[in-house]
C-alpha cells in the first residue's frame, strides 16, 4: 500500500520487545503474507467471532503495530477499513557472512530491501574485529535511510559454521575456530541495545531465503545446498527450517566420501568438503597445472604467480580443457553421492544449489544429477527437481531478513525463547 495512504495520526511509536500472544501472532502472520486486510478478512482467516477480531485488532492498532491503509470495496453497507503492518516502526538488518565475503542489507518492516553493502572479508581472525566492521557497515546502511540506530528493530545474521541456535553461538566451527563460544548476539546487542539479534548457520538462512523469495515459496520439503569454500545444506521440512536437536542438522560437508582422503579442517579424513569444495578444486587444478595435464591451467598458474583459484578451473573447463572438466565432474559426483543418501532418507521434492561454485555451470550440475538419479530409489526421484537457485547471490541476505522478521514478533511465553510465528 502506498505510504501516502497511511494516516500520520495513526502512527504510534513502539520498540521491541513486542509482547505478542497467540491470537495477535495469527493476525501478524496473516498480514505478513497478505499485505493489507480488513476485519472481515481476519475473521475468515482465524475463524474468530467479530467481537474477538475487533478486540485483537484494537490491541494491535493502539500499540502501534497496525495502521489503517485506506478502505476496501464495500460488499454491502459501509466500506470496511484496511489494516497493514506499521512500516514506520523501524528497520531490519540482514547479514550474510561467508568465508571470504560479507553482505549486509537494510529493509523495511515487510522485508523489502532498501540498501545493500558487500565487501571481501576473512572470518579466520578475531570475531571482535570482524563484528566491529559489521557495526560500521550497519551504521552506513542506517545513515543511507536516515535511520537512527535505535530504529533498528532486529538483526538476522548467518555464519559459516555449526550454530547452537538457542544460544546464538558457534560450536567448533572448522573455518573460524576463534569464534567458538563467542556470543555474537550479545556483542551486536551492545551496539544496538533495542534490536533483537538472531544468529543461524549461513546455509539455513539461504534455505530460508529460497523459501521466502525464491522457487521454494510454495514448497514444504526441499534441500538448499551451498557449495563454496565449504559445503553445507539447509533443510526445509514441513515448511520450516529443520535445525536438529542442537542446531547442527545439514552439515553434510563432513560426511566421509573417501576413507583414504585428505585430512579435513574438522580433523577427520576424506570429508566431502575436503574433497569437493572450492579449495579442493583449486588444489587439484594446481596439481594438473604442475604435472602438465592441463596446459591452460599451467599458463594461468604462471600468470598468477604459482596460484590456481577455483574460478580458474572453471575457466579452463569452459575452454574445453579435459583435466579441468574431470576435476569438476569428480566434485559433482562426490556431492551427488552424498545427496543421493539424503534423497533416500528425506525424500525432498527439490534440491536447490547455491554458493560460489554453483556458478560453474552445467558440467557440475549434470554430474550431481546423474549420480543422484542413479543411486536414489526410483520413488524418491519420480518428481525430484535438482537445479541452481536463481536467487543464489541474494539468498543469504534475503534469508537473514526473513530470520529477523520471523522472530521479531514472537509469542513471548518465555523471556529467552525465540519462536517463529
Amino acid at each position: 500500500m502506498p505510504a501516502e495512504m497511511l494516516q500520520a495520526n495513526q502512527v504510534h511509536e513502539m520498540r521491541p520487545p513486542f509482547r505478542i500472544n497467540k491470537d495477535t501472532a495469527q493476525i501478524i502472520r496473516a498480514l505478513r503474507k497478505q499485505g493489507c486486510l480488513t476485519s472481515r478478512d481476519f475473521s475468515l482467516i482465524t475463524g474468530w467471532s467479530k467481537a474477538k477480531t475487533f478486540q485483537v485488532i484494537d490491541h494491535l492498532f493502539n500499540n502501534g503495530i497496525l495502521v489503517q491503509a485506506g478502505e476496501a470495496m464495500s460488499i454491502g453497507g459501509r466500506k470496511p477499513r484496511l489494516f497493514c503492518l506499521n512500516q514506520n516502526l523501524g528497520y531490519l538488518v540482514g547479514i550474510d557472512i561467508g568465508a571470504t565475503s560479507i553482505d549486509l542489507v537494510i529493509s523495511d518492516l515487510v522485508g523489502r530491501i532498501l540498501q545493500r553493502i558487500s565487501e571481501p572479508a576473512d572470518v579466520r581472525g578475531k570475531p571482535e574485529l570482524f563484528l566491529n566492521r559489521c557495526i560500521e557497515l550497519i551504521h552506513q546502511l542506517a545513515a543511507s535511510q536516515g535511520c537512527q540506530p535505535d530504529e533498528i528493530l532486529a538483526i538476522g545474521i548467518g555464519v559459516p559454521g555449526p550454530v547452537d541456535f538457542a544460544r546464538g553461538i558457534l560450536v567448533a566451527p572448522p573455518l573460524m575456530p576463534e569464534w567458538e563460544n563467542f556470543s555474537i548476539r550479545e556483542f551486536l546487542h551492545r551496539a544496538f541495545p533495542k534490536a533483537l539479534v538472531v544468529v543461524d548457520n549461513d546455509v539455513n538462512i539461504m534455505a530460508l531465503g529460497e523459501k521466502w523469495a525464491g522457487n521454494g515459496v510454495n514448497l514444504d520439503h526441499f534441500i538448499y545446498v551451498k557449495i563454496g569454500t565449504g559445503i553445507g545444506a539447509g533443510i526445509i521440512s514441513n515448511g520450516l527450517i529443520h535445525r536438529g536437536s542442537t542446531g547442527s542438522a545439514g552439515d553434510i560437508g563432513h560426511i566421509c566420501v573417501d576413507k583414504n582422503g585428505p585430512i579435513c579442517k574438522c580433523g577427520n579424513v576424506g570429508c566431502l568438503e575436503a574433497m569437493a569444495a572450492g579449495p579442493a578444486i583449486a588444489e587439484k587444478g594446481l596439481q594438473a597445472a604442475r604435472s602438465g595435464a592441463s596446459p591452460f591451467l599451467k599458463q594461468l598458474m604462471e600468470v598468477n604467480g604459482g596460484i590456481i583459484h577455483p574460478e580458474d578451473v572453471n575457466a579452463a573447463c569452459r575452454e574445453g580443457d579435459q583435466a579441468a572438466l574431470e576435476i569438476i565432474r569428480q566434485s559433482g559426483q562426490m556431492i551427488g553421492d552424498v545427496l543421493a543418501s539424503l534423497v533416500n532418507f528425506f525424500n525432498p521434492s527439490h534440491i536447490f544449489i547455491g554458493g560460489g561454485i554453483a556458478n560453474f555451470g552445467n558440467h557440475l550440475l549434470v554430474a550431481i544429477r546423474s549420480v543422484v538419479l542413479r543411486r536414489s530409489l526410483p520413488l524418491a526421484t519420480t518428481h525430484l527437481s535438482i537445479n541452481y537457485s536463481h536467487i543464489a547471490a541474494d539468498a543469504g541476505v534475503i534469508g537473514a531478513i526473513a530470520l529477523a522478521l520471523e522472530h521479531l514478533f514472537v509469542v513471548q511465553d518465555h523471556p529467552h525463547r525465540l519462536l517463529p510465528i
